[in-house]
Parts: structure tokens; sequence; C-alpha cells
């Protein structure tokens, strides 16, 4: 069978998906509060990577695949070239391949064109899951994210031009609580702007190993309390004006998890929130041990 080098990592809902390494780790790998690829350095596997990794497995097996995640950290890095090169190599061996998710890096986005993008889609790109993580700059800043809001919003909005489903992702209390507010807000009006078809909350984590780790442990950040988060959360959601989005909290990070689609299911996802913020009612939230990234 495949043979992965280093922990995989991928999207909740790439959990059926057959996950190929078209890249190993992260062409950016910079963020205080990443821990996921530091153990390898970023290069490309490409086209051949994935044709070896494709004669590995039984053709029953590759009869039955309906959906691939390339890894890693952002596969959408790779020369557009290559990666329509893979695309093809995939749709050869997949007979009932229906979609290719990746994961994506605005500065990445900004290397191709608006054509580049439709003929990725064309070829089968599906969708691409994006790191948002804050509408604040000054908290991208911080966090070493390496973009600006513009930036991500200029991305995000190139790849829903080029047709290809977009899904982004937030991380709450990653402004602790000191500037929790800001955060939530600021990240509202960001994806009101871009109006993407998913959203994904994370609640941070604090890893060992990471810079974030470092200033918790030195007392010059506080990561915020269930509580907190939740009310962070609703002010996120309350600012949302999202037209069909489909809106979740599933990931494993989460205290709470939430979903439905924006606006249609909004006041039924705030009244969920106000009353666990009400009531202080903690056995509805996930136990802290059980969180993960």
């Amino acid at each position: 069978m495949i043979k992965y080098e280093g922990s995989i990592w991928r999207p909740p809902s790439e959990a059926r998906s057959l996950i190929l390494q078209a890249t190993v780790g992260c062409s950016h790998n910079a963020c205080t509060f990443c821990v996921s690829y530091k153990d390898r350095k970023y290069r490309i596997r490409g086209a051949s990577g994935i044709k070896e990794d494709l004669q590995r497995l039984p053709k029953n097996y590759k009869a039955g695949v309906r959906r691939v995640f390339l890894a890693d950290g952002n596969a959408l890095s790779m020369p557009t070239d290559e990666l329509l090169n893979v695309l093809r190599i995939l749709n050869q061996e997949l007979p009932g391949l229906e979609r290719v998710g990746v994961y994506g890096y605005a500065k990445d986005v900004r290397e191709k064109g608006i054509g580049d993008l439709k003929d990725l889609h064309q070829a089968g790109l599906g969708i691409v899951y994006l790191g948002l993580e804050t509408g604040d700059d000054e908290l991208l800043r911080w966090s070493r994210k390496g973009v600006t809001t513009k930036e991500n919003i200029s991305a995000s909005l190139k790849i829903r031009k080029a047709g290809i489903p977009l899904s982004l992702t937030i991380i709450l209390g990653l402004g602790g609580i000191e500037h929790s507010e800001r955060h939530a807000r600021a990240t509202a009006d960001a994806l009101n702007a871009i109006d993407p078809e998913y959203v994904g909350a994370l609640t941070l984590m604090i890893a060992k190993g990471t810079p974030l780790h470092e200033l918790v442990q030195q007392g010059k950040f506080r990561p915020m309390n269930a509580m907190e988060i939740l009310i962070e959360l609703r002010t996120l959601i309350n600012g949302l004006q999202l037209t069909n989005c489909i809106f979740r909290t599933n990931h494993a990070s989460n205290y709470l998890p939430l979903g439905g689609t924006l606006s249609k299911d909004k006041q039924a996802i705030l009244d969920i929130l106000d009353e666990v913020i009400r009531s202080g009612d903690k056995t509805s939230l996930r136990p802290e041990y059980y969180r993960g990234l």
C-alpha cells in the first residue's frame, strides 16, 4: 500500500477520500500556531510520485475511488502544468473519480492566472481549502501567515471566479481574549467579502514546539476558555451575511459541533449558542482531553 512521509493532515470532509502526497510539507511553513509540517522540508512529488503511489494499489480498489485529496500543506503550490499532469493521471487510473481536493495558500493562487485555475477545474480540481484564519491584518502579521487580508480575499475571489468551489478555514481564539471581538468582526467582514460555498471553524490549539506555545509558557498569550470561544463564535456568526454557505464547526479542535446553511440557519445557530452561553452548561461541550488537531 501507499507509504506516506510524516503525519498526514486532511479536512474533515475528506475523511473518505484517497489521500495522496503530491507535495511533501508546506511551501510557507512559518505560522506561529502550526506544528503540522515542522518535521519535513517542502518538496514536490508531482506526477511521478502520484503515479508510483497508484501503482501500489489493487485495480479493484482504484475502481471504487470517488474522491482524492492531494496532500500535503498546499498542493496548489505546484506549477500548473505539473498539477494538470497529476489530474490527468488520476483520471486515467481512477475510472470512478468525481472530485479532487487540495489545500491552497493565497500566495500560490497569486502566481496562477484565472485561465490556469479554469484549466485545473476543467481537469478535475473540484475544491480548494484555503486557510483564511482571520480577517485582521495585525493578527495575520503576528501569526506569521505571510499574507494580508486583501491578498486572502483576492485569492479567494479568483478561485471562485474560476468556478472552483472554495472552503475557507478560520481559527477561533487566534487573537486571545484581548483581541477576540476585533478578530471575530474582522473575520466576518472578510468572509462577507468573499461569500464562499463553505466555511469551517477550528479552535486554536497550543501545540508544543510552536512559537505560540513558547508565548503561552512566557505568559505573553492567554488561551481562551470554552465559553469565551463560544462568545467569539457568536459574534462572528452574528456578523455574517452569506448567500448560501455551508458552515461547520465539526473539526476535532472545537468545543461545540454546529452546522447549517447560512443565512438560512443563522438564527437557529445563534439560538443554540445563546442557550449554552446563558446556562453555562458545559455538558454539551467536547471535553478538553477529547480535542485534537
